[in-house]
């Protein structure tokens, strides 16, 4: 079974990965060290504040340890950095999340590595970006790209449809927990990707949606890719986000050429051109 403690840790509020590094630093690297460790103990540690410190205190192992069983019985894989089989691409990120929480047939597997390619966009996607995605989704699937996004509505939704209609794999990274589906829209088709693919999350698996899980997910999005094409976006649609983390983790940016006002500032910043039904190479 996953180690609880390290779980434990992993969902605390504010401890992320950079944090959670840190802590391990400075507890000789055992998470039930930095549990039994004092108030003190635990601020001298750079990044933690009163409120995390109160908030290792309360961590209740036990029941950290009940949930996980109660996961796994729901077909939760979990993978911690620790695990062979944690995705060498979100590995060496400093804001790595320390535990991935998945469900359905896909594992990363290190010595045998994959090629991926996220697709993300709007909620309400014109009819041309719509048949955008199906031919990306279609060169994905012919040259064995795993096709990454999020599961959202619109772009999203079209992405992982296509992908599963050319046989492809597609891996979707959620906002909220793997056992609470959101959009609820999108629960059947969930369970299609999960029947090649996988669910993802960070969060805890039956965890509601939050606005901050749904933007933090993005860097998951964009760190297991090599490449991230935005579809079609506003200035301020979410896919900003993903496309900030893109350029942050040093990733091929690329976004489609149309009328879209995050699409036409993303160019003017440098990101590359595509024009379908041309892929991203």
């Amino acid at each position: 079974m996953a180690d609880a403690a390290w779980v434990a840790l992993s969902l605390i509020k504010h401890v992320g990965g950079k944090t959670l590094r840190a802590l391990l630093t400075h507890f000789d690297d055992d998470p039930n060290a930095i549990l039994r460790a004092e108030p003190n103990a635990l601020r001298a540690v750079p990044g933690v504040g009163a409120k995390i410190a109160a908030a290792i205190q309360q961590v209740d192992v036990v029941q950290t340890a009940r949930a996980i069983e109660r996961w796994q019985a729901a077909g939760v894989h979990i993978v911690t950095w620790r695990d062979a089989d944690y995705p060498r691409t979100l590995h060496d990120l400093d804001d790595a999340p320390p535990t991935l929480f998945m469900r359905g047939a896909w594992r990363f597997e290190n010595d045998h590595p994959y090629l991926a390619a996220a697709l993300v966009g709007t909620r309400t996607p014109t009819l041309a970006s719509r048949i955008a995605v199906n031919q990306f989704a279609s060169d994905f699937a012919r040259r064995k790209l795993v096709l990454v996004s999020g599961l959202a509505l619109g772009i999203d939704t079209v992405a992982h449809q296509a992908a599963l209609s050319h046989d492809g794999t597609t891996l979707a990274v959620l906002g909220g927990g793997i056992l609470n589906i959101y959009p609820p829209q999108n629960r059947a088709l969930a369970a299609q990707i999960m029947e090649r693919g996988a669910l993802l999350c960070e969060v805890q698996p039956d965890a509601a949606v939050s606005a901050s899980g749904l933007v933090a997910r993005n860097r998951i999005i964009t760190g297991l890719c090599d490449r991230v094409i935005i579809v079609e976006t506003e200035s301020d649609g979410g896919a900003m986000h993903a496309a900030r983390f893109a350029t942050m983790q040093g990733r091929a940016l690329y976004a489609l050429v149309n009328d879209a006002s995050g699409n036409r500032q993303l160019l003017n910043e440098g990101a590359q051109r595509i024009y379908p039904p041309f892929s991203a190479s």
